[in-house]
Protein backbone atom coordinates (compact mmCIF):
# COMPACT_ATOMS: atom_id res chain seq x y z
CA UNK A 1 0.00 0.00 0.00
CA UNK A 2 1.15 3.76 -0.74
CA UNK A 3 2.10 6.23 1.64
CA UNK A 4 -0.60 8.23 -0.01
CA UNK A 5 -3.28 5.56 0.65
CA UNK A 6 -2.42 5.04 4.06
CA UNK A 7 -2.86 9.12 4.65
CA UNK A 8 -6.57 9.06 2.95
CA UNK A 9 -7.83 6.18 5.24
CA UNK A 10 -9.70 4.56 2.65
CA UNK A 11 -10.19 4.76 -1.44
CA UNK A 12 -8.06 7.08 -2.85
CA UNK A 13 -8.51 11.11 -3.67
CA UNK A 14 -8.13 13.20 -6.65
CA UNK A 15 -5.58 14.90 -4.91
CA UNK A 16 -3.46 11.97 -4.33
CA UNK A 17 -2.91 10.86 -8.05
CA UNK A 18 -2.30 14.62 -8.63
CA UNK A 19 0.66 14.43 -6.08
CA UNK A 20 2.04 11.04 -6.98
CA UNK A 21 2.00 12.26 -10.82
CA UNK A 22 3.22 15.50 -9.92
CA UNK A 23 0.40 17.62 -11.68
CA UNK A 24 -2.37 19.91 -10.39
CA UNK A 25 -5.82 18.42 -9.55
CA UNK A 26 -7.54 19.97 -12.67
CA UNK A 27 -4.97 18.38 -15.10
CA UNK A 28 -6.00 14.93 -13.61
CA UNK A 29 -9.63 15.89 -14.07
CA UNK A 30 -9.13 16.15 -17.65
CA UNK A 31 -6.99 13.08 -18.23
CA UNK A 32 -9.69 10.96 -16.40
CA UNK A 33 -12.22 12.85 -18.77
CA UNK A 34 -10.40 12.21 -22.31
CA UNK A 35 -9.85 15.62 -22.60
CA UNK A 36 -7.40 16.09 -25.82
CA UNK A 37 -6.00 19.33 -23.91
CA UNK A 38 -2.96 17.24 -21.98
CA UNK A 39 0.24 16.34 -23.51
CA UNK A 40 0.89 12.08 -23.97
CA UNK A 41 3.69 12.40 -21.35
CA UNK A 42 1.67 13.89 -18.47
CA UNK A 43 -1.14 11.61 -19.54
CA UNK A 44 0.86 8.44 -19.25
CA UNK A 45 2.25 10.02 -15.84
CA UNK A 46 -1.52 10.40 -14.61
CA UNK A 47 -2.65 7.11 -15.87
CA UNK A 48 0.45 5.56 -14.02
CA UNK A 49 -0.71 7.16 -10.74
CA UNK A 50 -4.01 5.81 -11.16
CA UNK A 51 -3.39 2.22 -11.79
CA UNK A 52 -0.79 2.09 -8.86
CA UNK A 53 -3.58 3.71 -6.13
CA UNK A 54 -6.19 1.69 -7.55
CA UNK A 55 -7.91 5.02 -7.81
CA UNK A 56 -11.64 4.79 -8.92
CA UNK A 57 -13.42 8.25 -10.26
CA UNK A 58 -16.74 9.31 -8.66
CA UNK A 59 -19.46 8.79 -11.07
CA UNK A 60 -21.98 10.97 -9.04
CA UNK A 61 -19.64 13.66 -8.58
CA UNK A 62 -18.65 13.96 -12.20
CA UNK A 63 -22.19 13.08 -13.29
CA UNK A 64 -23.60 16.50 -10.86
CA UNK A 65 -20.52 18.42 -12.25
CA UNK A 66 -21.78 17.89 -15.86
CA UNK A 67 -25.21 18.44 -15.04
CA UNK A 68 -25.89 14.63 -15.96
CA UNK A 69 -27.61 11.84 -14.23
CA UNK A 70 -25.72 9.12 -16.17
CA UNK A 71 -29.83 6.87 -16.29
CA UNK A 72 -32.22 6.46 -18.95
CA UNK A 73 -35.77 6.25 -18.73
CA UNK A 74 -37.73 3.56 -20.64
CA UNK A 75 -41.09 4.40 -20.67
CA UNK A 76 -44.01 1.86 -21.44
CA UNK A 77 -47.23 3.57 -21.28
CA UNK A 78 -49.15 -0.09 -20.64
CA UNK A 79 -49.90 -2.15 -17.91
CA UNK A 80 -48.32 -4.57 -16.05
CA UNK A 81 -50.42 -7.32 -17.38
CA UNK A 82 -49.89 -6.36 -21.35
CA UNK A 83 -45.74 -5.98 -20.33
CA UNK A 84 -45.27 -9.06 -19.26
CA UNK A 85 -47.52 -11.22 -21.72
CA UNK A 86 -46.44 -9.85 -24.75
CA UNK A 87 -42.50 -10.98 -25.76
CA UNK A 88 -42.44 -7.57 -28.04
CA UNK A 89 -41.26 -5.64 -24.76
CA UNK A 90 -38.92 -8.40 -23.20
CA UNK A 91 -36.83 -7.56 -26.90
CA UNK A 92 -37.36 -4.28 -26.56
CA UNK A 93 -35.57 -4.48 -23.57
CA UNK A 94 -32.86 -6.92 -24.41
CA UNK A 95 -31.92 -4.49 -27.70
CA UNK A 96 -31.53 -1.50 -25.44
CA UNK A 97 -29.53 -3.28 -22.75
CA UNK A 98 -27.49 -4.43 -25.19
CA UNK A 99 -26.34 -1.00 -26.47
CA UNK A 100 -26.03 0.51 -23.11
CA UNK A 101 -23.45 -2.83 -22.07
CA UNK A 102 -20.37 -0.43 -22.63
CA UNK A 103 -21.87 2.82 -21.19
CA UNK A 104 -21.80 4.04 -17.59
CA UNK A 105 -25.96 4.42 -17.77
CA UNK A 106 -28.21 3.08 -16.07
CA UNK A 107 -31.82 1.38 -17.37
CA UNK A 108 -34.68 3.07 -15.11
CA UNK A 109 -38.04 0.78 -16.41
CA UNK A 110 -41.55 2.44 -15.85
CA UNK A 111 -44.91 1.27 -16.78
CA UNK A 112 -47.76 3.67 -17.17
CA UNK A 113 -50.85 2.34 -16.96
CA UNK A 114 -52.55 4.81 -15.57
CA UNK A 115 -53.66 8.87 -15.82
CA UNK A 116 -52.03 8.48 -11.61
CA UNK A 117 -48.84 7.04 -12.75
CA UNK A 118 -48.51 9.07 -15.71
CA UNK A 119 -48.82 12.17 -13.44
CA UNK A 120 -46.26 10.48 -11.13
CA UNK A 121 -43.59 10.44 -14.11
CA UNK A 122 -44.31 13.61 -15.17
CA UNK A 123 -43.20 15.28 -12.03
CA UNK A 124 -40.05 13.09 -11.57
CA UNK A 125 -39.21 13.59 -15.35
CA UNK A 126 -39.58 17.81 -14.57
CA UNK A 127 -37.40 17.29 -11.88
CA UNK A 128 -34.82 15.99 -14.71
CA UNK A 129 -33.84 12.81 -12.81
CA UNK A 130 -32.90 10.95 -15.99
CA UNK A 131 -30.62 12.32 -18.95
CA UNK A 132 -33.10 11.18 -21.56
CA UNK A 133 -36.23 8.65 -22.30
CA UNK A 134 -37.30 6.08 -25.00
CA UNK A 135 -40.57 5.78 -25.81
CA UNK A 136 -42.18 2.64 -26.16
CA UNK A 137 -45.87 1.51 -27.33
CA UNK A 138 -46.99 5.22 -27.94
CA UNK A 139 -50.58 5.84 -28.54
CA UNK A 140 -51.99 8.87 -30.88
CA UNK A 141 -53.08 10.52 -27.82
CA UNK A 142 -50.80 9.83 -25.47
CA UNK A 143 -49.25 13.56 -23.76
CA UNK A 144 -46.03 12.27 -22.32
CA UNK A 145 -44.15 13.04 -26.39
CA UNK A 146 -45.64 16.23 -25.50
CA UNK A 147 -44.58 17.10 -22.25
CA UNK A 148 -40.94 15.46 -23.45
CA UNK A 149 -40.84 18.45 -25.55
CA UNK A 150 -41.99 21.08 -23.18
CA UNK A 151 -39.17 19.99 -20.60
CA UNK A 152 -36.36 19.52 -23.39
CA UNK A 153 -35.78 16.25 -22.48
CA UNK A 154 -33.77 14.22 -24.91
CA UNK A 155 -36.71 11.67 -26.48
CA UNK A 156 -36.54 8.93 -29.02
CA UNK A 157 -39.86 7.04 -29.57
CA UNK A 158 -40.38 3.30 -30.65
CA UNK A 159 -42.97 3.84 -33.51
CA UNK A 160 -44.61 7.13 -34.26
CA UNK A 161 -48.13 8.75 -32.90
CA UNK A 162 -48.53 9.61 -36.69
CA UNK A 163 -46.98 10.02 -39.99
CA UNK A 164 -46.51 13.53 -38.91
CA UNK A 165 -44.44 12.59 -35.98
CA UNK A 166 -42.06 15.69 -34.45
CA UNK A 167 -40.37 13.15 -32.15
CA UNK A 168 -37.21 11.04 -33.19
CA UNK A 169 -38.09 7.58 -33.92
CA UNK A 170 -37.30 4.07 -35.05
CA UNK A 171 -39.94 1.56 -36.05
CA UNK A 172 -40.23 -1.12 -38.73
CA UNK A 173 -41.66 -0.94 -42.23
CA UNK A 174 -45.31 -2.19 -40.83
CA UNK A 175 -47.42 -1.31 -44.02
CA UNK A 176 -44.62 -3.07 -46.33
CA UNK A 177 -44.97 -5.55 -43.66
CA UNK A 178 -48.32 -6.27 -43.65
CA UNK A 179 -48.82 -6.12 -47.37
CA UNK A 180 -46.20 -8.63 -47.73
CA UNK A 181 -48.25 -11.19 -45.80
CA UNK A 182 -51.53 -10.90 -47.09
CA UNK A 183 -49.69 -10.73 -51.00
CA UNK A 184 -48.57 -14.24 -49.71
CA UNK A 185 -51.62 -15.27 -48.69
CA UNK A 186 -52.79 -14.14 -52.10
CA UNK A 187 -50.22 -16.59 -54.12
CA UNK A 188 -51.43 -19.58 -51.16
CA UNK A 189 -54.63 -19.38 -53.40
CA UNK A 190 -56.72 -17.23 -50.48
CA UNK A 191 -59.25 -15.16 -51.71
CA UNK A 192 -61.41 -14.50 -48.27
CA UNK A 193 -58.62 -12.49 -46.64
CA UNK A 194 -59.57 -11.49 -43.13
CA UNK A 195 -57.37 -9.33 -40.78
CA UNK A 196 -57.38 -8.53 -36.97
CA UNK A 197 -55.96 -5.20 -35.97
CA UNK A 198 -54.20 -3.64 -33.33
CA UNK A 199 -55.54 -1.17 -31.61
CA UNK A 200 -55.53 1.44 -34.34
CA UNK A 201 -54.72 4.67 -32.28
CA UNK A 202 -51.16 2.70 -32.44
CA UNK A 203 -49.75 4.06 -35.69
CA UNK A 204 -48.05 0.65 -36.17
CA UNK A 205 -51.37 -0.91 -36.25
CA UNK A 206 -52.67 1.82 -38.52
CA UNK A 207 -49.92 0.99 -40.67
CA UNK A 208 -50.88 -2.72 -40.33
CA UNK A 209 -53.79 -2.10 -41.82
CA UNK A 210 -53.42 0.25 -44.44
CA UNK A 211 -50.98 -2.50 -46.02
CA UNK A 212 -53.58 -5.18 -45.60
CA UNK A 213 -56.00 -3.12 -47.48
CA UNK A 214 -53.77 -1.92 -50.27
CA UNK A 215 -52.65 -5.86 -51.13
CA UNK A 216 -56.43 -6.54 -50.63
CA UNK A 217 -57.30 -3.94 -53.69
CA UNK A 218 -53.82 -4.53 -55.72
CA UNK A 219 -54.90 -8.28 -55.62
CA UNK A 220 -58.45 -7.23 -57.03
CA UNK A 221 -60.19 -8.89 -54.07
CA UNK A 222 -63.62 -8.30 -52.37
CA UNK A 223 -63.41 -4.96 -49.84
CA UNK A 224 -65.54 -6.11 -47.20
CA UNK A 225 -65.34 -4.06 -43.94
CA UNK A 226 -66.52 -7.17 -42.28
CA UNK A 227 -63.21 -9.20 -43.18
CA UNK A 228 -61.86 -6.41 -40.69
CA UNK A 229 -61.79 -6.69 -36.77
CA UNK A 230 -60.33 -4.58 -34.11
CA UNK A 231 -58.41 -6.24 -31.33
CA UNK A 232 -56.10 -4.59 -28.86
CA UNK A 233 -53.15 -6.53 -29.73
CA UNK A 234 -53.77 -9.08 -26.73
CA UNK A 235 -54.10 -13.11 -27.31
CA UNK A 236 -57.94 -12.88 -25.08
CA UNK A 237 -58.85 -9.76 -28.12
CA UNK A 238 -57.39 -11.96 -30.70
CA UNK A 239 -59.34 -14.58 -29.71
CA UNK A 240 -62.62 -12.04 -29.26
CA UNK A 241 -61.89 -10.95 -32.92
CA UNK A 242 -61.80 -14.17 -34.68
CA UNK A 243 -65.11 -15.55 -32.97
CA UNK A 244 -66.94 -11.88 -33.92
CA UNK A 245 -64.99 -12.43 -37.36
CA UNK A 246 -66.67 -16.36 -37.82
CA UNK A 247 -69.61 -15.03 -37.20
CA UNK A 248 -70.05 -12.59 -39.88
CA UNK A 249 -67.99 -14.29 -42.25
CA UNK A 250 -68.07 -17.98 -41.63
CA UNK A 251 -66.11 -18.59 -44.95
CA UNK A 252 -62.93 -16.84 -44.41
CA UNK A 253 -60.17 -18.66 -45.33
CA UNK A 254 -57.09 -16.64 -44.45
CA UNK A 255 -56.55 -14.73 -41.59
CA UNK A 256 -53.91 -11.79 -41.32
CA UNK A 257 -53.10 -11.28 -37.55
CA UNK A 258 -51.38 -7.52 -36.59
CA UNK A 259 -48.97 -10.21 -33.48
CA UNK A 260 -48.48 -13.44 -32.91
CA UNK A 261 -50.17 -12.98 -29.75
CA UNK A 262 -53.39 -11.99 -31.41
CA UNK A 263 -52.61 -15.03 -34.23
CA UNK A 264 -52.65 -17.28 -31.26
CA UNK A 265 -55.96 -16.49 -29.75
CA UNK A 266 -57.40 -16.65 -33.73
CA UNK A 267 -55.87 -20.14 -33.60
CA UNK A 268 -57.42 -21.56 -30.35
CA UNK A 269 -60.83 -20.37 -32.08
CA UNK A 270 -60.66 -22.03 -35.03
CA UNK A 271 -59.74 -25.17 -33.30
CA UNK A 272 -62.68 -24.83 -31.25
CA UNK A 273 -64.71 -24.06 -34.40
CA UNK A 274 -63.79 -26.74 -36.17
CA UNK A 275 -61.77 -25.02 -38.95
CA UNK A 276 -58.07 -26.65 -39.20
CA UNK A 277 -55.03 -24.32 -39.48
CA UNK A 278 -53.88 -23.92 -42.65
CA UNK A 279 -56.10 -26.56 -44.52
CA UNK A 280 -58.80 -24.42 -44.41
CA UNK A 281 -58.03 -21.11 -42.73
CA UNK A 282 -54.43 -19.94 -43.28
CA UNK A 283 -53.10 -17.87 -40.82
CA UNK A 284 -50.26 -15.33 -40.49
CA UNK A 285 -49.12 -13.25 -37.52
CA UNK A 286 -46.17 -10.25 -36.89
CA UNK A 287 -43.13 -10.37 -34.62
CA UNK A 288 -42.13 -13.86 -35.55
CA UNK A 289 -41.67 -13.91 -31.86
CA UNK A 290 -40.89 -17.11 -29.37
CA UNK A 291 -45.06 -17.23 -29.53
CA UNK A 292 -44.69 -18.06 -33.76
CA UNK A 293 -41.95 -20.70 -33.31
CA UNK A 294 -44.24 -22.64 -30.76
CA UNK A 295 -47.57 -22.38 -32.11
CA UNK A 296 -49.25 -25.97 -33.51
CA UNK A 297 -48.97 -25.53 -36.66
CA UNK A 298 -45.49 -23.38 -36.60
CA UNK A 299 -46.95 -19.87 -37.34
CA UNK A 300 -46.31 -17.37 -40.89
CA UNK A 301 -45.43 -14.44 -39.55
CA UNK A 302 -43.59 -11.13 -40.44
CA UNK A 303 -40.23 -10.64 -38.50
CA UNK A 304 -39.38 -7.09 -37.69
CA UNK A 305 -36.20 -6.51 -35.46
CA UNK A 306 -37.33 -5.82 -32.62
CA UNK A 307 -33.52 -6.21 -31.04
CA UNK A 308 -32.34 -4.06 -33.27
CA UNK A 309 -34.89 -1.47 -32.64
CA UNK A 310 -34.17 -1.32 -28.72
CA UNK A 311 -30.29 -0.67 -30.08
CA UNK A 312 -30.76 1.90 -32.58
CA UNK A 313 -33.13 3.84 -30.43
CA UNK A 314 -30.57 3.99 -27.46
CA UNK A 315 -27.60 4.98 -30.24
CA UNK A 316 -29.68 7.63 -31.21
CA UNK A 317 -30.49 9.02 -27.68
CA UNK A 318 -27.39 8.69 -26.41
CA UNK A 319 -25.85 11.00 -29.67
CA UNK A 320 -28.78 13.38 -28.45
CA UNK A 321 -27.71 13.70 -25.42
CA UNK A 322 -23.73 13.74 -25.80
CA UNK A 323 -24.41 16.19 -28.46
CA UNK A 324 -23.52 14.53 -31.92
CA UNK A 325 -26.48 14.56 -33.21
CA UNK A 326 -29.65 17.02 -33.08
CA UNK A 327 -31.48 15.37 -35.90
CA UNK A 328 -34.48 14.16 -35.88
CA UNK A 329 -34.36 10.50 -37.54
CA UNK A 330 -37.57 9.30 -38.40
CA UNK A 331 -35.43 5.96 -38.85
CA UNK A 332 -37.75 3.08 -40.46
CA UNK A 333 -35.86 -0.66 -40.34
CA UNK A 334 -37.16 -3.39 -42.95
CA UNK A 335 -39.06 -6.49 -42.04
CA UNK A 336 -38.95 -9.85 -43.61
CA UNK A 337 -41.65 -12.83 -44.20
CA UNK A 338 -41.11 -15.75 -42.33
CA UNK A 339 -43.23 -18.86 -44.12
CA UNK A 340 -44.11 -21.35 -41.92
CA UNK A 341 -46.96 -24.47 -41.97
CA UNK A 342 -49.59 -21.91 -40.84
CA UNK A 343 -50.08 -20.70 -44.37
Amino acid sequence: MTAARVRSGGRPTLEEVAARAGVGRGTVSRVINGSPRVSAHTREAVEAAVAALGYVPNRAARALAANRTDALALVVPESESRFFAEPYFSDIVRGVGAALADTEMQLLLTLVGSDRERRRLAQYLAAHRVDGVLLVSVHADDPLPDLLEQLGMPAVMNGRRSAAESLPSVDSDNFEGARGAVEHLVARGRRTIATLTGRLDVHAAQSRLDGYRRAVQDAGLEADERLIAPADFSEKGGAQAMRELLARRPDVDAVFAASDVMAAGARQVLGEAGRRVPDDVSLVGFDDSVVARHMTPALTSVRQPIEEMGRTMTRVLLDMISGRSTDRAQIVLPTELVVRDSS
